[in-house]
């Protein structure tokens, strides 16, 4: 497949909606419309981690999205429950959705070691936590999951990680886990390991929790990475595969590049998406 010839198809459709990225900042609540084709957009705010809380509010409703995985560098892990619960309160007060937090470090070996995070992820009134674990407590992990009722979504990083490369390690580790034990996919991380990320997306199935999207000019150069549209990650086909497999999570722009300015691309970025979005419906 030309993934660049499938981009040409829908940059009208992107174009055609490039007034949804405005920069003016207006309550979430007021702008905020179900997503083309029933896919939900959302952000994770590590792509704001230069920036404070209540700026990172207002850049997030500058892209019109509610939906939002929330990095402690915007909800400190290390603060009192209070203080936890006040700051989810205000994030959620400006019209946003703690879909899920993260990416949190879970190496700890004992369940009082690792609780510490489900008390987190409870103040903060997560659902679902994106998690960098061991393959060693992974059932200590589980217990919690359990008695918390709160999902852990083990996040993919890449040919760096020694734990979990792709997502497909991730798979194999949580099967026969709690059906609320899955897979944050990382596109970009997925692509840089070698795996074929619509592939992926079909062999997940049900354990698919939540997905990172990125894109990249070159899937063996983690440093190449572009506002989405602008690389070679088959976008289309990505969001075709999530509505095939009935996808219920978010779909989270991680925008890692540009930390000290990453609104225009972000803005780009979501527009280029929901373009693509559009031109799937309309199909």
């Amino acid at each position: 497949m030309n993934h660049r010839t499938s981009r040409r198809n829908f940059l009208g459709s992107a174009a055609g909606i490039a007034g949804l990225s405005a920069l003016e900042v207006r309550p979430a609540a007021a702008v905020i419309e179900p997503e083309p084709w029933g896919i939900k957009l959302g952000v994770a705010t590590y792509s704001f981690r230069s920036f404070d809380r209540a700026r990172t509010i207002e850049m997030i409703q500058a892209l019109h999205t509610p939906w939002i995985s929330i990095k402690d560098v915007h909800l400190k892990q290390n603060i009192p429950a209070a203080e936890i619960e006040a700051g989810a309160k205000e994030l959620r007060d400006a019209g946003l959705k703690i879909m899920s937090g993260g990416n949190v470090d879970m190496k700890e070996t004992s369940i009082e070691g690792l609780r510490k995070h489900f008390e987190y992820a409870k103040a903060a009134g997560m659902p679902m936590m994106v998690c960098a674990p061991a393959h060693d407590n992974l059932k200590l992990i589980e217990s919690l999951v359990k008695e918390y009722n709160i999902k852990i979504a083990i996040h993919n990083h890449g040919p760096e990680d020694k734990q979990f490369p792709t997502p497909q390690s991730v798979l194999e580790a949580v099967r026969g886990l709690d059906p609320r034990c899955g897979l944050c996919m990382d596109a970009g991380h997925s692509a840089r390991a070698g795996a074929d990320v619509v592939k992926s997306i079909a062999e997940a199935g049900p354990r698919l929790f939540d997905m990172h999207i990125k894109d990249l000019g070159n899937f063996q150069d983690k440093n190449s990475q572009v506002p989405v549209g602008e690389g070679i990650m088959p976008i289309p086909a990505i969001f075709k595969e999530l509505k095939k497999i009935r996808y219920q999570g978010c779909v989270n722009l991680e925008y890692e590049i540009d930390a000290k300015d990453p609104l225009p691309g972000m803005q780009k970025s979501f527009a280029y998406m929901r373009g693509v979005l559009a031109g799937l419906a309309s199909a």
